[in-house]
């Protein structure tokens, strides 16, 4: 048999997403994307967002406030998970320890009073980049949480037809 036959029929051990995800480069990239939109936005809301907080009418400032308080605490749900996930990564905690500080770790999908989008069009354009960012961001999490959290197995690979004509053909030939 060739080494293609090899790779397909020999793989009976079971891959689990959760497992393999938090060790790979995926999961290291996601980590540094999500960590420096935390840094970014501090650093934003601690200096020229504050000075561009201060330029706005009223109702603006006012929107302002309520969608800054609304992205912190977003990223400190996203930092949080991904914190999590590093220690599993690091062999710091099981997936079953993960899971129950995912108790602590609360990562919503509905955003409680979720900002109307004419109110968000008068912000500046750097925190509305910022809210964009984490949204987008968030919802990956969401769904990579999901998956780790159902932890179900990827389906094993079956025996490729061509393969199996390919072997028929080359056990016939050898006969």
């Amino acid at each position: 048999m060739g080494g293609m036959d090899v790779m397909f029929r020999d793989v009976q051990a079971t891959v689990r997403f959760g497992e393999t995800f938090v060790a790979s480069d995926g999961f290291k990239a996601l980590f540094r994307e999500g960590m420096a939109l935390v840094e970014d936005t501090a650093a934003y809301l601690d200096g020229p967002g504050r000075d561009e907080s201060r330029l706005l009418a009223r109702h603006a400032a006012l929107s302002y406030a309520s969608e800054s308080m609304r992205l912190t605490t977003r990223l400190m749900q996203i930092a949080s998970w991904l914190l999590v996930q590093r220690a599993v990564s690091e062999g710091e905690l099981t997936l079953s320890e993960a899971a129950q500080e995912k108790t602590r770790v609360r990562l919503s999908n509905a955003e409680a009073g979720e900002s109307d989008p004419r109110l968000i069009a008068e912000l500046p354009l750097s925190l509305q980049a910022l809210v964009g960012q984490s949204k987008r961001l968030h919802d990956r999490i969401l769904h990579l949480d999901r998956l780790i959290s159902d932890d179900r197995p990827t389906p094993e690979p079956r025996v490729s037809p061509v393969f199996a004509q390919h072997d028929m053909l080359r056990s016939a030939f050898r006969a």
